[in-house]
């Protein structure tokens, strides 16, 4: 996961491969409780690793419940129905999958507990769930206000009569919650009945199609095509299934399913493919392949995953009722950013009590791209850049969301891929909220080829940590868009230290290419190779597949972690004459250009900026004075126990300058465009916030 403070993405310009998609979040967390509620141990596989999910695996293990974790596989041992620990204080995150089923069950069960989150989540309405739990007898009371987390819950006096009465119209997590819990008290039937309509049914599908896994069969006497009340048997009883898999998070699915269809794929790739998740799921967010197929996008879809590839260019505009995709539905929205025209998405006002309130969210973040957006309450209706002028023709009175496509369309003549002039680039804030950062991420393919900054792109750790590199790994990108740093200087000038954080800091690849001859000797010297002009051409075969990374300050040769081997006066002087035979220092030239990759590359050495990469949007020559340097070394050698002196140290580093300065290939210089920094009396840390503000200089935000 990205732990930076923003995301710059590249533009992008292609896309082919397979996605893995990780377990639902919706289907995680139901498992989760369900299976705590049962009876009997619940092994559960390919469960989702998030913030949510581990919310909801800490409050279990509060309440009293035995869990042990081994990768993406869990194993609950039930509590029956009954909480060991009456009596606990839970924090749940931003995750209304844990807060909501978990008021639900607790304030059945009894006890005394109290339940808090994020400031968002003391923002998300509960007071209708409360509501319902109260008409049973529940003892809750709010902790701040009125409607709202934080809550606290006592034991009350359950009266199981009366139909509970729950709203629908604003999440369908408070029904969720209910279904959920009421089998713990099930000693007779009990009755649901739904006030409104209910939105965001297929979630509830997901419920009821879940319980039934764990013994509870949900009656619909009104049948199943009606919404208005559901029944909870007498003597439901939660019954472990042994064993239950989690499938792909089919709202994950949508960003690339919008990725295949948005992005040119590379001869000899077969589009996007993602695996997890597909024509066999019980999440309702699988139908945005609907959505995606009308606005042009080919997919085949089989039991358990999905190819998807671009078929109609621009993408075709859409007027859709979007209460069966709520959470996929955002993707739409930026995939409507290189359609043909103006794009409605409709009944989607349970936007507004998501993790922020994203009907607002999506406008302002939209609009920053070029793109003209007319918010209602529940929907959107989105005109590409450049189309702005053209779609006013057609544009419906303020306040009314189009019902037809035709109303709002682009004129015949306009009807062309995006004006490349009219996009922006922007920062995109993403209000802590996961999907504003996985969708805004496809903005960058612009026809503009303009970068997009990602803030806060941590969030994605609700749902999907590992997003970015996953996209990353399946998009492409010209090399020259790829941004390059280069941070050069002499021996003992801090260039490695200060690269080093840059990229940690930006989230880039790291490349300490004063690494590279003494990994190829020591890599040449396992292999068996004499390290002479008789083993040249193996020795440079073999440098131009060294498996190199650069990971938290250590090195790997492949899994072979050589930080301190390399750092050795043998591994030093095994270096220098590698370093003397001329095609290994062009395989290693090509070794160096291949750790260009997406986001980023911050690069340190003698030559980054002068041979290797000239083209750098950023070139650094550190200044610092010998006698600093010197200076520098002598400490790290006292605190190492090594003996030595100030002037000896300098006389050496005084020497090695005027080496590297008047060797004939690649010799230590500034390059023409370089920016020089005089670090002697800088401090890493402000070394790099130099660094840091020269390059923002220039970016484009």
């Amino acid at each position: 996961m990205f732990d930076t403070a923003f995301l710059d993405i590249p533009a992008l310009t292609g896309a082919g491969g397979t996605v893995h998609l990780p377990g639902s979040k919706s289907i995680s967390n139901r498992v989760l409780l369900l299976a705590a509620l049962s009876e009997g141990r619940t092994t559960v596989h390919d469960l989702l690793a998030s913030d949510d999910t581990a919310v909801m695996l800490a409050a279990l293990r509060q309440l009293g419940c035995a869990v042990e974790e081994n990768g993406s596989t869990a194993v609950i041992d039930g509590l029956g129905g009954r909480a060991v620990q009456a009596q606990a204080t839970l924090y749940l995150g931003n995750a209304g999958t844990a807060m909501r089923p978990l008021t639900a069950a607790l304030a059945l069960l009894g006890g005394d507990f109290e339940l808090s989150g994020v400031p968002r989540m003391h923002e998300r309405p509960i007071g209708d769930l409360v509501d319902a739990l109260r008409q049973l007898g529940c003892a809750i009371d709010y902790l701040g206000h009125e409607g709202f987390p934080p809550l606290r819950i006592r034991t009350g006096q359950l009266a199981l009569d009366a139909p509970i009465r729950v709203r629908g119209d604003v999440s369908s997590q408070f029904l969720t919650a209910l279904l959920l819990a009421l089998p713990l008290v099930a000693s007779r039937d009990i009755n649901i009945e739904v006030v409104g309509e209910l939105i965001s049914r297929p979630y509830v599908e997901i419920t009821l199609s879940l319980l039934a896994r764990f013994g509870i069969t949900v009656q619909r006497p009104l049948g199943t095509d009606n919404w208005q009340r559901f029944t909870i048997p007498a003597g439901s009883h939660y019954r472990s299934p042994g064993t239950i898999h989690v499938e792909g998070d089919a709202s994950s699915a949508s960003y690339f399913i919008a990725l295949g269809a948005i992005a040119a794929g590379d001869k000899g790739q077969n589009g996007i493919e993602i695996l997890g998740v597909g024509a066999d799921s019980i999440q309702g967010d699988i139908r945005f392949i609907e959505a995606a197929r009308q606005m042009g996008a080919h997919i085949d879809a089989s039991a358990n995953g999905l190819n998807i590839r671009r078929g109609a260019w621009p993408l075709k505009a859409i007027d859709l009722d979007c209460n069966h995709i709520p959470d996929a539905a955002m993707t739409l929205a930026v995939m409507a950013l290189y359609a043909d025209g103006p794009s409605t998405l409709r009944n989607i006002a349970s936007w507004r009590v998501k993790e922020t309130d994203r009907i607002a969210a999506m406008a302002c973040e939209l609009r920053k791209l070029g793109a003209s957006v007319e918010e209602g309450a529940d929907y959107l209706r989105i005109t590409p850049p450049g189309q702005v002028a053209a779609a006013a023709q057609g544009r419906p009175k303020q306040g009314t969301a189009p019902f037809s496509r035709e109303r709002g369309s682009v004129p015949p003549k306009a009807r062309e891929a995006t004006s490349v002039g009219a996009w922006k680039t922007a920062p995109i804030h993403t209000y802590d909220d996961h999907r504003v950062a996985m969708c805004f991420s496809l903005a960058a393919f612009n026809p503009a080829r303009l970068p997009v900054r990602i803030l806060d792109p941590r969030c994605v750790g609700k749902t999907f940590p590992d997003y970015f590199e996953t996209l990353f790994s399946v998009v492409q990108t010209e090399p020259a868009l790829v941004p390059v740093i280069c941070i050069d200087g002499p021996t003992a000038s801090g260039k490695g230290t200060v690269a080093a954080v840059v990229a940690k800091r930006l989230g880039y690849h790291f490349l300490d290419s004063g690494a590279m001859y003494r990994i190829t000797a020591l890599a040449a010297t396992q292999a068996g190779l004499a390290i002479a002009p008789a083993q040249e051409a193996a020795i440079a075969a073999l440098a131009r597949q060294l498996p190199v990374r650069f990971l938290d300050g250590r090195i790997f040769l492949g899994d072979q972690d050589v930080t301190d081997t390399i750092r050795t006066e043998e591994a030093g002087m095994n270096a220098s004459r590698v370093s003397a035979l001329p095609s290994v220092r062009l395989a290693l030239v090509d070794l160096q250009h291949g750790f260009r990759q997406l986001p980023g590359l911050v690069a340190d050495g003698r030559d980054m900026g002068t041979v290797i990469f000239p083209d750098a949007a950023l070139k650094i020559f550190l200044m610092a004075s010998a006698r600093q340097r010197a200076e520098r070394r002598y400490k790290q050698l006292i605190s190492k126990g090594i003996s030595a002196t100030i002037a000896g140290i300098q006389q050496d580093l005084e020497a090695r300058d005027a080496r590297d300065m008047s060797r004939q290939a690649a010799p230590l210089k500034p390059a023409d465009d370089a920016r020089l920094l005089d670090n002697s009396e800088l401090s890493i840390e402000e070394s790099v916030a130099h660094v840091l503000q020269l390059w923002q200089g220039t970016r484009p935000f």
